[in-house]
Formats: C-alpha cells, sequence, structure tokens
C-alpha cells in the first residue's frame, strides 16, 4: 500500500468493518434471535470479562503517554467504565445487564464462567496497550469505529427476539451509542496524525486487525462451549 492521505486512509481504515465480530456467525445469530438463554448468557459473562479490562487497558495506555493533552481526553474513558461521581459506569451497567438476563451478580464477579480463550485473547489485548507504544494502543481501539451499529442493533431487535431479558439490561448499550462515537473521534485523529508514512500507516492496519481479530476470537471460543457443546476439556472430564 502507498502512502494515503487522511482521507484515504481513514477510508481504508474503516473498510476494516468486514472483520468486525458483528459479522460472526455467533453474532448473526444472536441479532436473528436465535440464541438459547445459556449461549445468551454465556455471552455476557465471557464480555464482562472484556468490560472490566477495559479501563486497565486504558490506564496502560495513559501510562505511557506523556502528552497532558491526550491524557486530558482518553482518561474519560476509564471514566465511563468504572463510574465517578453519581455516575455507575459501564462495569456496573454490564453488572446489570447479567442480571437481566438471570445470572447472578457473584457468579459473574468471580470470572468462573469466563473461558480459557477469551481470557486469553483479553489478556493480550491488555498486555499490547502495556507494551506498545501509546499511539499503536490508540490505534488499537478503533474497532470503535464500528461499535454503534453493532450497539443499535441489539437496542432494535433483543427486546422482540429475547422478551425474557429485562429492559434494565439495556442501560449499557444505550451508554455506549453516544460514548463510542465521541471516543473514536479522539483516537482517529490520533491515528491519522501520528501514523503519516507508508510503513506506519500499514502498521495501523495491522494493529487494527490484530484488535479485530481478538474479538473474533473470543466468540470463537464461545462457539465452541456454547454452540457446539464442546467446553474446554470436555473430553477429559466430567465437568
Amino acid at each position: 500500500m502507498s502512502l494515503l492521505d487522511k482521507k484515504a486512509f481513514e477510508a481504508e481504515l474503516r473498510s476494516y468493518e468486514r472483520f468486525y465480530h458483528i459479522h460472526h456467525p455467533f453474532h448473526i445469530d444472536m441479532n436473528q434471535g436465535k440464541c438459547t438463554r445459556e449461549q445468551i448468557q454465556g455471552w455476557v459473562a465471557n464480555r464482562y470479562y472484556y468490560q472490566i479490562k477495559i479501563p486497565v487497558k486504558d490506564a496502560a495506555i495513559m501510562s505511557n503517554c506523556p502528552v497532558q493533552s491526550v491524557r486530558k481526553h482518553w482518561v474519560q474513558r476509564i471514566l465511563d467504565h468504572d463510574g465517578y461521581g453519581d455516575s455507575e459506569g459501564g462495569i456496573e451497567a454490564w453488572l446489570r445487564l447479567g442480571e437481566a438476563v438471570g445470572l447472578s451478580r457473584q457468579a459473574l464477579v468471580s470470572e468462573s464462567l469466563v473461558l480459557p480463550g477469551v481470557r486469553f485473547a483479553v489478556d493480550a489485548y491488555v498486555n499490547f496497550a502495556r507494551q506498545a507504544s501509546w499511539q499503536e494502543a490508540a490505534c488499537s481501539s478503533l474497532t470503535e469505529l464500528f461499535a454503534p451499529t453493532i450497539h443499535q442493533k441489539r437496542l432494535d431487535h433483543w427486546p422482540e427476539y429475547y422478551p425474557w431479558i429485562e429492559k434494565e439490561g439495556y442501560r449499557y448499550f444505550r451508554q455506549r451509542l453516544s460514548e463510542a462515537r465521541r471516543d473514536v473521534e479522539h483516537g482517529l485523529a490520533i491515528t491519522l496524525d501520528y501514523f503519516n508514512t507508508e510503513p506506519l500507516q500499514n502498521r495501523a492496519l495491522q494493529i487494527l486487525k490484530f484488535k479485530l481479530d481478538i474479538l473474533w476470537s473470543m466468540l470463537d471460543a464461545m462457539v465452541m462451549a456454547y454452540v457446539y457443546d464442546r467446553p474446554p476439556y470436555h473430553c477429559v472430564t466430567n465437568r
């Protein structure tokens, strides 16, 4: 790929939507009302592990960033998830989602339902954020380019397809509609400014694909456990 101007580079980044996990068969089934209660619960339980690691990842990015103006913007991501003042935050909203689909708060917080493949993928993302430059780690957040679509689909279709889910559980998705759009503007601006040579632009695309691989791999692990009924060690234990 030759060096692109900012407009073309942004278009190339956005073209990676084709790898977003909204196109994964498990997600397609969820958004078409084909998942069982147990599959929805499994997805919520495993995504909880991702949710609690988001502020850890963002704190790692900030710890590597010497630019005050960037940190002033980026810290909002941590506050959005951990909560502050009277705001409960995204992690609490996800716990409410877990309760809305019939899981206990204790089961979620214990992480006992988290699959090894999901844990490995999420931890790989956090480790990348710790070890990469802050600009590269910021670039990895650009899967948020595609997030509002997936949240809106859940809000549009899940109440019809899964009437057993309590309505209070949808708060997280409503919150993220605006938060993700705000966050991606900042992350995209950093990426378009910093990755301004052909090798750097290629690197940015590799990083974005790495993050997309993380999200896709998480669903692959869930498919094995909840669709094919082959959770880890199923052939050598009695569970």
